[in-house]
């Protein structure tokens, strides 16, 4: 049971074969509660992509380019994922958001979540994990201003944090992403958490906005449980916001936030780039994640 990733970039003259049939928004789901099948057709500024998922370990199976509306181009900047593989469920468990959770809590081991690294991607030591991929509440506080780490971390350690992990890499763009996904005990500490939002203060970027494609993305959304644009998975807008540093000038470093909540799981991914984080690369990263975490 395995993922393909969404995103691959194709070359002019490659063809890559449609693994599953794209369902219309409104088609209705498979009886097996094990096996949804979701969708994700997105026109949001330039970046366009499109997403199949089926089964526990479901598949995100990649369509032909002249498939996606807007995508005629050789290539819209997106990364060449590899084969991603769900972890296996305890007997008995349920999906994370499954109709029998509704605690909504994941089962399956947090480093299985995880989004790997693209091809091509060099690891990021400034991810500091253990053996087992685990990441420590001071390591991971790195990622913000001296400042605030002291009161984020005696909320993370009273407020139910249970683990952290991460993972980094390097494109050979210069672009540098950081993944870090936080199990705390239950969904109603996740949406305490205050270190994933407009107001965070990240080392070297203490002053974010809003991801301006992401909200125009939000903005035509007229309900938060409507499909984005043909997304039958039911990405959730609520559950999932993109914020980047103001746009530096002279070429600086830029500092792109992605935050994502699902269940007893909060998701920070974080990227930066000389001359300014590139739109599609870090939306994909952001929403292959939340698949991996739905």
């Amino acid at each position: 049971m395995t993922e393909q990733n969404t995103a691959r970039a194709v070359p002019a003259a490659q063809s890559v074969p449609v693994a599953g049939a794209v369902p219309a928004a409104g088609a209705a789901a498979p009886k097996d509660r094990r096996k949804p099948f979701a969708a994700l057709r997105w026109t949001a500024a330039v970046l366009v992509f499109a997403a199949v998922g089926t089964g526990v370990a479901y598949g995100i199976a990649r369509p032909e380019r002249t498939d996606i509306p807007g995508l005629s181009t050789r290539d819209d900047g997106r990364w060449t994922y590899p084969t991603l593989a769900k972890p296996a469920l305890p007997a008995g468990a349920p999906l994370a958001k499954g109709p029998d959770n509704k605690a909504r809590t994941h089962y399956a081991p947090l480093t299985g979540l995880l989004l790997p690294a693209p091809e091509g991607a060099k690891p990021d030591g400034a991810v500091k994990t253990d053996k087992d991929g685990a990441v420590s509440v001071d390591a991971f506080l790195e990622e913000y201003v001296p400042d605030g780490r002291a009161k984020l971390k005696e909320v993370l350690e009273h407020e139910g944090l249970r683990q952290i992990v991460g993972r980094g890499w390097t494109m050979p763009d210069g672009t540098r992403t950081r993944v870090y996904l936080l199990r705390f005990h239950a969904e109603g500490f996740v949406d305490a958490f205050r270190g994933c939002n407009i107001n965070t203060q990240l080392a070297g970027a203490p002053v974010l906005e809003r991801d301006p494609s992401w909200r125009d993305v939000q903005v035509t959304q007229s309900s938060p449980e409507r499909p984005i644009a043909g997304y039958a998975g039911g990405l959730d807008v609520r559950e999932v916001n993109l914020y980047q540093e103001p746009r530096p000038a002279g070429g600086d470093e830029q500092t792109g936030l992605g935050c994502l909540q699902a269940g007893d799981v909060q998701g920070v991914v974080i990227q930066t780039r000389k001359s300014g984080v590139a739109t599609v690369p870090l939306h994909q990263t952001v929403i292959l994640q939340s698949q991996l975490l739905g």
